[in-house]
């Protein structure tokens, strides 16, 4: 089928459209209607269906496929590994179901979790929904400032957490937080169920704390507990956008909807097969860990594999080693975990059979051509971009192979995905921009299943947040910058944030300067390994392009010759490829970048350094000692004056 006509369908007849990718899914009620858009912005699909995320992604697969490895749990951070079958996970999550019942939970409650990277997340995950409940996961290890105002805001009746997580061998406690948060809380969770891993001693709480293995052992080894049934709205989880400052906000997703948009995007976008093996290296804590480590997958009779621990622990073949070993087809990961590898041998890569892999996915920050170029052919399969937000729970733009082998664009993660009519205004005016122009990248309502139904408990937000941005326009905002080409490619340049304190807009003298187009630059030079670019406060220009560079040949750092030199090089590449106003002001060399755990670079945090301030909540840090290097290039290398042009 033709990718052009299959889209146009779901655009031009969307309640047809998605009534026909709607049987991917048991119901246990058929709806009475696909759409109603009674009320926009708001959406409600499948209304008056009845189904349950849980059945859909565990039960009904256990006659089917039982025997079949459902999940695969991988630890190189405890040297552990666990395989669950269908029938294995269909009764873990009944254990934990019951557990969870039997500290009250119910149809409509809250469920927190505050879970490392193990098995028992996800059976909390799919016996929450099981019970009709909405679970709210709050990264592992996450300050207890920032956990205690989601306590606030979701109010749930049970939490569950563990002893400590791990990352890169280093214990991370996590009840202490735990009980500070819940201190600091004017709501007062009334359980918090705890899976102690040992690695951590911690006190219970009397008459609060419960614990898991003893609360399994009292409702028996193999617990029934029944799917409750619920509408095709009814809420199935709430999670914050990472980034929230002052009062929380929680994305609202539904059920049904997002059920049936995972399933079709899964055949469609990732070209998973039943049966087949899927590995994604984020965490739970993130949109993509709920999306495509948990659900899509075993919504798709696939077996997915959840691995903690990092690319480079014990070294720089881990991801590699672990799609051998487990036979892996279908890969997800983020552009920023590639480029901490190629600065590796590799070695680490070929020294593993990686024939069963077909396709690696990346997302979650702009996939830039050298790294993809270099991803391609290191592994010599597809390497396929695409993108998405917290928000919409499944990707915007991307290439849909399943359905049409339509060519990769470098630089762009692909074309509008089915549902989705993305169109690129003008940020005042709201008026379409040309082909080439850039312009803000919004979608016309109503928004395809599977996206936000709402900020929780808080709609007049929802509506001011993303609906009233663009004049004139009944358009959600995705607040990126884009442009489009003829062939309907689009190309994310960055945050269309307020001037002056963006994440990836500079503004240089008046000249409106986009981060992803200066790492680029930078990145295409052979002595360059990572980039991060910040505008940094100029009294004069208003914002200075400073750009941190983790080189090639790290032990050649400290050398301030070769510092000179290269930074006048870089410079100047920047220029000829740009232009002058985008020549950074000043590279700094270090040996790493900071980024959260999902991927992403702290370019807040970074910027704040530069600028003096304080950088923030850095709970969710991969590296700890990555700021540290900022810290020390900005005091070393700033003191020592630069003759490079």
């Amino acid at each position: 089928m033709r990718y052009a006509e299959y889209y146009r369908r779901s655009i031009e007849q969307p309640e047809a459209f998605w009534a026909e990718q709607a049987v991917l899914i048991d119901w246990h009620r058929p709806w009475d209607q696909v759409l109603d858009g009674s009320r926009p912005p708001f959406t409600r699909w499948f209304v008056g269906g009845e189904t349950n995320l849980c059945h859909n992604a565990v039960d009904r697969h256990v006659l089917v496929r039982g025997n079949q490895p459902a999940l695969v749990w991988e630890s190189t951070e405890v040297d552990q590994s666990r395989i669950y079958t269908y029938v294995d996970l269909h009764r873990e999550v009944q254990r934990m179901a019951a557990v969870l019942a039997g500290q009250g939970v119910s149809q409509g409650d809250r469920v927190l979790l505050y879970m490392p990277m193990i098995p028992e997340a996800v059976f909390a995950m799919l016996a929450s929904v099981r019970l009709g409940a909405i679970h709210v996961v709050v990264f592992g290890g996450s300050a207890a400032a920032s956990l205690s105002t989601r306590i606030d805001d979701a109010r749930p009746k049970v939490v569950v957490s563990s002893d400590a997580g791990s990352r890169a061998g280093k214990i991370v406690p996590y009840k202490p937080l735990l009980d500070e948060a819940i201190e600091r809380a004017a709501h007062k969770p009334p359980s918090v169920v705890m899976v102690d891993r040992g690695l951590h001693a911690f006190k219970p709480v009397a008459g609060r704390d419960v614990d898991y293995v003893k609360a399994c052992a009292q409702a028996g080894d193999h617990p029934v507990v029944p799917c409750v049934w619920v509408d095709s709205t009814h809420p199935s989880y709430i999670l914050y956008t990472s980034g929230t400052t002052g009062k929380p906000k929680g994305v609202q997703r539904d059920t049904g909807g997002y059920a049936v948009a995972l399933a079709a995007s899964m055949r469609d976008i990732f070209c998973g097969k039943p049966g087949g093996v899927y590995f994604s290296t984020s965490d739970i804590g993130w949109v993509v860990g709920h999306s495509y480590i948990v659900y899509g997958p075993l919504l798709h009779g696939m077996t997915t594999l959840m691995y903690e621990g990092t690319s480079l622990h014990p070294d720089a073949g881990t991801f590699w080693r672990l799609v051998e070993k487990h036979r892996v087809n279908v890969m997800f990961s983020s552009p920023a975990a590639i480029r901490v590898l190629k600065r590796y041998d590799l070695e680490f890569m070929r020294r593993h059979d990686l024939s069963s892999l077909e396709r690696l996915f990346l997302a979650g920050e702009p996939l830039d051509e050298p790294t993809l170029r270099w991803a391609e052919d290191a592994l010599r399969k597809p390497v396929m971009d695409n993108y998405w937000q917290t928000e919409t729970g499944w990707p915007i733009l991307g290439i849909p192979s399943g359905v049409e082998a339509l060519k990769a664009n470098p630089g762009s993660p692909g074309v509008a995905m089915p549902g989705y009519d993305v169109r690129l205004l003008h940020e005042t005016t709201g008026a379409p921009v040309p082909v080439g122009v850039n312009g803000v990248v919004t979608i016309r309502w109503p928004l395809p299943p599977g996206c936000i139904q709402t900020v929780w408990g808080d709609d007049e937000r929802f509506v001011a947040t993303y609906w009233n941005s663009v004049p004139g326009q009944q358009v959600y905002s995705t607040s990126d910058w884009g442009v489009v080409d003829a062939r309907g490619y689009v190309t994310i340049l960055g945050r269309a944030d307020t001037p002056g304190r963006a994440n990836d807009v500079i503004y240089v003298a008046g000249h409106r300067l986009y981060t992803r187009n200066l790492e680029e630059s930078l990145s295409s030079h052979p002595a360059v390994a990572e980039v991060a670019v910040v505008g940094v406060a100029d009294a004069v220009k208003g914002q200075a392009v400073v750009a941190f560079v983790v080189p090639r040949d790290l032990a050649r750092t400290g050398d301030a010759g070769w510092r000179t030199g290269l930074e006048a090089d870089l410079k100047q590449t920047v220029q000829a490829q740009l232009c002058a106003a985008a020549r950074p002001e000043r590279v700094y060399f270090v040996g790493r970048l900071p980024r959260t755990q999902s991927g992403k670079l702290l370019r807040r945090s970074i910027q704040a350094l530069c600028e003096h301030r304080d950088p923030g909540d850095l709970t969710t840090l991969e590296d700890p000692l990555a700021l540290t290097h900022i810290r020390d290039a900005l005091a070393q290398q700033g003191e020592q004056a630069t003759t490079a042009g």
